[in-house]
């Protein structure tokens, strides 16, 4: 079958097509229909028929443009009835992250549950032993990340064998991320004859290799640019100084709605996130770094209005489908052109309208212009002076607020949230007093009741006991006034003691050799210490230069006890145990073998 290209986007005023004029299954529309969905966006009316027929799709579209329904529900139309055997799915839908993994997941489910079809998530950081035992059992849909199936099907868990129908999502993320060789493995493994369908926001070298290799006669379908210039979504840039780059964020992302910061790293995922947390901002992070649990809690946490600000980096830009995210804030611009339209995906979903703000240092702004020329958006420009962070015409674009106005917020919040806490603890106060009370009043009455079982007056034995309780106390009370007495003393003692040996850190002067009577922490005297022994070799140290007539251990003299440097120095041996020729034994003693003789002249000597 020839190529053929469907530009034809369908005017939203006019609803004549519905998903029941596609020729889906009737419980599939019915249940589109039990969840509001009536009317095919213009993909969805384009691609849905082809589909079903068996041919081999190739799609384009931009992301947010319903193209997973385009290809889930005719797979679910064609499978609808089979039989599935273990370990062998007749389905298999590859996605580049596991969060769009998901995300198909979640999206077709319902209405593959009405054709009692099952589905699957195999993707890395979740549980492989679960995986492979719902493969045991049989998976009809099989929603996969290249390099967990390829695991699988290593270990002899999964094969491809039975694969009827393979669609591959977001084909140029793969290229992008490195997957294709994987991809291509995996595809290989599916035999011919079946139904391959394949859908990007771009198509590349690589994405048209793999068109021509694994798709028969495609039916191409190109509904909406993949440069994103829609008119509902709208583009600015905002040049700002580092100093108001902080404020700036936290003031956006301040603003009523909800809101998605993207970030280059996991790092500044993480630090933009909690510098929004301080400013009053209920934000949180995620990035690859995370556990698969964590990312599904926070993005079930984003969804349901928990957090209002999302940080995440590029890993999370196609893979995050949240309705009503009506701006998009690039703290770190884009990697290239193709990131920066998977960013900008996240708003301006299925018609509705959005906005996209990218910051801008000074030294970014020639990086960033040429960014938008590349991806085709015509970025309106902001240039943000100093002590006009929130001009009008800003704040009208991008509904901040007055970073002042959300530390107040966050005052408040945190005011109400003091008292709240005040409140509680004040209720635990009254319960623990009631609670005393009600102890004493019962152990008034064992207390009576004893003594009556002795004979002996009830009230007398009560107020005996209480006599003795208010003595213990007492006692108790004041052998912790002891305690606290005999620390004091001895701290003042401790201070007593540093005041006399000058040593207190306050007063102390600068350094000076009048510390005496001390030791180092290795058992000798300080070099400071005068007029004392060296107890490690029994000397007089170096600095005792009036005590000359002293000899070390080795019954030499020290090396400190000298005169001042005269030609020559004393009677001391080198380190090859000789004398050194400066000094004055001779060491020639094949000549004599005596001391020089200065006294004669130096002709003479050798005579």
């Amino acid at each position: 079958m020839s190529v053929t290209t469907a530009d034809a986007i369908l005017p939203l005023d006019e609803p004549t097509t519905t998903f029941a004029d596609l020729g889906l299954p009737q419980p599939v529309v019915r249940k589109l229909a039990e969840n509001g969905v009536t009317t095919p966006f213009p993909i969805q009316a384009a691609t849905i028929p082809d589909a079903l027929a068996g041919h081999d799709i190739l799609g384009r579209g931009r992301t947010g443009s319903g193209k997973t329904l385009s290809f889930g529900l005719p797979t679910l139309a064609r499978l609808a009835g089979g039989r599935t055997e273990k370990k062998k799915p007749r389905a298999v839908i590859l996605t580049p992250t596991r969060e769009l993994a998901m995300q198909v997941s979640d999206a077709l489910e319902p209405y593959g549950h009405e054709l009692n079809l099952r589905f699957k998530v195999v993707c890395g950081g979740t549980s492989m032993g679960n995986q492979i035992y719902a493969l045991e059992r049989g998976v009809d849909i099989l929603v996969a990340t290249p390099g967990r199936l390829r695991d699988l099907i290593a270990r002899g868990s999964c094969s491809l064998e039975d694969v009827q129908v393979a669609v591959l999502d977001e084909a140029d993320q793969m290229a992008d991320l490195g997957f294709l060789p994987e991809v291509t493995e995996l595809l290989d493994l599916v035999p011919p004859g079946g139904q391959r369908m394949l859908f990007s926001a771009t198509l590349e070298n690589e994405i048209d290799t793999l068109v021509k290799r694994y798709l028969v006669d495609p039916v191409s379908h190109e509904v909406d640019a993949a440069q994103g210039a829609v008119t509902t979504m709208s583009h600015h840039v905002l040049v700002v100084k580092p100093r108001d780059k902080a404020p700036l964020t936290a003031a956006i992302a301040a603003r009523e709605g909800r809101t998605i910061v993207f970030v280059r790293t996991q790092l500044g995922a993480d630090r933009v996130a909690e510098q929004l947390r301080e400013s009053g901002v209920r934000a949180d992070a995620l990035h690859g770094g995370m556990t698969q649990g964590a990312r599904t809690r926070t993005l079930e946490d984003f969804k349901g209005g928990k957090i209002k600000v999302l940080v995440a980096t590029d890993v999370a830009a196609r893979g995050i489908h949240v309705d009503g995210i009506d701006l998009v804030l690039n703290v770190d611009p884009a990697g290239d052109h193709k990131d920066y339209l998977h960013r900008s995906g996240r708003t301006a979903r299925a018609g509705q309208s959005g906005t996209v703000v990218s910051l801008a240092l000074p030294h970014q702004r020639r990086t960033i212009f040429r960014l938008m020329e590349d991806a085709g958006v015509d970025a309106s420009r902001h240039v943000i002076g100093r002590g006009d962070l929130f001009d009008d015409e800003v704040a009208e674009i991008i509904g901040a607020r007055s970073l002042t106005e959300v530390q107040a917020e966050a005052a408040m919040g945190a005011a109400l949230h003091a008292d709240r806490e005040v409140g509680r603890l004040t209720r635990e106060l009254e319960r623990a007093q009631e609670r005393a009370g009600e102890l004493r009043s019962e152990a008034e009455k064992l207390t009576g009741r004893a003594a009556r079982e002795r004979g002996e007056d009830p009230a007398e034995a009560i107020a005996a006991a209480a006599a003795a309780q208010a003595a213990a106390e007492a006692e108790r009370e004041a052998k912790r006034e002891a305690r606290r007495a005999e620390r004091a003393a001895k701290a003042a003692e401790e201070e007593r003691e540093r005041a006399e040996r000058g040593d207190r850190r306050d007063d102390r002067r600068p350094y000076q050799r009048d510390h005496r009577d001390r030791r180092d922490d290795r058992g000798g005297f300080r070099r400071e210490d005068r007029d004392r022994r060296d107890d490690r070799r029994g000397g007089f140290r170096r600095d005792d230069r009036d005590h000359r007539d002293r000899r070390d251990d080795r019954g030499g003299f020290r090396r400190d006890d000298r005169r001042p440097y005269q030609g020559r120095r004393d009677d001391r041996r080198d380190d090859r145990g000789g004398f050194r020729r400066d000094d004055r034994r001779d060491d020639r003693r094949g000549s004599g073998g005596g001391y020089r003789d200065d006294s004669k002249p130096r002709w003479k000597r050798g005579s």
